[in-house]
């Protein structure tokens, strides 16, 4: 059964396990790894730079709406800092345990003076034959909850609130055209034209930016894709 949990300080982590090497075989062949992808998804937040067990671990800053794709790190308990891209101020520092051989995306979410996470334990089992799975987010901290609908076609994720995640969903392998209305109605709020949905690929699908974007903000209401396998 998937699982998704809330912690609530921002867990980043980013880009690599953090063991030393050498030239103990027995002793790489006992690190347990968890594989993690981080998402940049709070649209007023700067970028930050990441650090796992006190060394940093990315080059460049994460920002949004980017993701680092799915991470080897150490599993068991790591202590993760994010401080603001280019300094030592550290805005969020937090204990996240990781299962090994588990996969999770941790979403780094709502506004900048409201900066939260949303770890999801990701399902990546092979989709049945012809079959994608897609699971939807709802991100945007602004919006109201939301229907995502086929054009002109059916409800696949209904009354989606800000923070909710569905469960991966198998869906027909095709193109789509889709568009978020507010829940219960037929009043589209967003357009995600031409998603395809390879067979045997895994997608989340996720809500972001502004409906009503603050003074010198551009990230308004869109549609992010990620492809989780």
């Amino acid at each position: 059964m998937k699982k998704w949990m809330k912690i609530m300080l921002l867990a980043v982590l980013p880009a690599m396990v953090l063991t030393s090497c050498d030239d103990d075989d027995d002793d790489n062949a006992m690190i347990e790894t968890a594989n993690v992808m981080v998402v940049h998804a709070s649209p007023d937040a700067p970028g930050v730079d990441l650090l796992v067990d006190n060394a940093k671990v990315n080059t460049a800053p994460l920002t949004f709406p980017n993701n680092t794709g799915y991470l080897d790190v150490q599993a068991g308990r790591r202590n993760v800092k994010v401080n603001a891209a280019g300094t030592s101020t550290t805005v969020i520092d937090a204990n996240l345990d990781l299962d090994r051989n588990e996969s999770y995306s941790v979403f780094a979410i709502n506004t900048l003076s409201a900066i939260e996470p949303l770890v999801l334990e990701d399902d990546l089992d092979t989709p049945a034959a012809g079959k994608a799975h897609v699971r939807f987010v709802h991100l945007s901290p602004d919006a109201p909850a939301v229907d995502v609908a086929v054009t002109n076609g059916p409800v696949l994720f209904g009354n989606r609130a800000f923070k909710s995640a569905t469960d991966f969903t198998p869906v027909d392998a095709a193109s789509y055209n889709l568009e978020v209305r507010l829940a219960g109605t037929q009043t589209v709020v967003l357009t995600v034209p031409n998603v395809q949905l390879a067979a045997g690929r895994i997608y989340t699908i996720f809500a972001r930016g502004f409906v009503a974007p603050p003074a010198s903000n551009t990230n308004a209401l869109g549609a992010e894709i990620i492809t989780n396998r």
